[in-house]
């Protein structure tokens, strides 16, 4: 098996991206770090590109199923005829290695103890089938996972930002490499290749720990925090945007699936040019699971899956929702901090209600009020 890097060209990375990547040896693991916008995805897809080459299967893990399918069509435009990569959630790799009989807890997670007990009776076995392990987003999975991982895999490349956890179980960067042991290397990648400088400038607003990125060189106009009178009057707003953009993909990041599925019924009977999406985890498969991320027009999600996507205008439509939450907590600033993250060119602010909630007070200078 080869243990030196693989002369693969990849001329859509950046030179630092590049120098990130080559520096990687291809044994032994490691923990990628960065800002939103500083490539980690892109990075992680490479990163399994590199690795199915030495010819373990590689796999490409997620926690969130509608960013293993981002993952999925990024893996089909790099990977090399013959070299096998694959990108899965976390959750279907667990059911795949150990069986159905994998014992699951109240979190939604599994007995982590006792698949540990299970991998490491076969640990040290030299089996040409152990996979190298890339995970992106690896914040948001628990400790655990990388004691598992650790046994399970050839190696694991973790690819993650401790400022943008959104899920009750997740791992701060040192924990993720106490996990894995320690000669885990830890490495840094910085920059914006995202964002607008307003856009990243409110995002600062919200951002919690770490020092502050380095701010993008691109300009576009400012945030927009905008009322609306309903549902119907965002729906219309929406609708305008889609049509002054038509090749422009629009992420509406909503706080409840019932709000999701009011406003995929409005968009349905809009006559949009393009079919509005829904991404739903609750469903096992058809339009509400598998969705078309490449294509322009509206998609419907929910903040919790928004980890990972980006869109050329975010609307965070339901504000209000969190008008009763303390505006200085970690959670909530953490939150806004991952969605305003998502906008490559317009980011708009949504609220209903007689009050503009208090979160989004104080934004002076890095907002437009509408």
């Amino acid at each position: 098996m080869t243990t030196s890097n693989a002369p693969v060209l990849h001329p859509d990375l950046t030179p630092a991206q590049r120098d990130c990547l080559d520096d990687l040896p291809l044994t032994g693991h490691h923990v990628v770090s960065g800002p939103p916008g500083s490539g980690k995805s892109l990075l992680a897809a490479h990163r399994v590109v590199h690795l199915a080459l030495t010819g373990r299967p590689t796999l490409l893990l997620s926690r969130s199923n509608l960013l293993r399918q981002l993952l999925h069509g990024t893996l089909q435009g790099l990977t090399v005829p013959g070299a096998p990569a694959v990108a899965a959630t976390v959750h279907s790799w667990v059911l795949r290695r150990f069986g159905r009989s994998a014992p699951p807890t109240e979190d939604g997670w599994f007995d982590w103890t006792a698949l540990i007990h299970r991998a490491a009776a076969t640990f040290g076995d030299d089996d040409p089938a152990t996979p190298h392990f890339v995970v992106d987003e690896g914040q948001d999975l628990p400790p655990d996972f990388y004691q598992l991982a650790r046994l399970a895999a050839a190696s694991v490349t973790v690819f993650a930002d401790e400022c943008q956890r959104l899920t009750e179980t997740n791992s701060t960067l040192t924990e993720i490499t106490d996990a894995l042991g320690r000669t885990t290397r830890r490495v840094e990648i910085g920059g914006n290749h995202r964002n607008t400088r307003e856009i990243a400038s409110l995002a600062e607003h919200f951002r919690t720990g770490g020092s502050g990125p380095e701010m993008p060189a691109r300009s576009g106009s400012l945030p927009v925090v905008r009322h609306y009178f309903g549902d119907q009057d965002l729906v219309d707003d929406l609708v305008t945007m889609a049509a002054k953009d038509p090749k422009h993909r629009i992420g509406v990041i909503v706080n409840s699936l019932r709000s999701a599925a009011d406003l995929m019924r409005l968009l349905e009977r809009a006559g949009l040019a393009q079919e509005p999406q829904l991404y739903s985890s609750a469903a096992s498969a058809g339009r509400y699971r598998d969705l078309d991320l490449a294509r322009p027009g509206i998609v419907l999600v929910h903040r919790a899956s928004a980890k990972g996507i980006d869109f050329d205008t975010v609307v965070i439509a339901d504000t209000e929702t969190d008008a009763a939450c303390d505006p200085t907590a970690a959670d909530l600033r953490m939150a806004y901090y991952v969605m305003v993250t998502r906008a490559r060119e317009r980011l708009v602010l949504g609220w209903q209600g007689s009050r503009l909630p208090r979160h989004l007070e104080g934004l002076h200078g890095r907002v437009r009020v509408a």
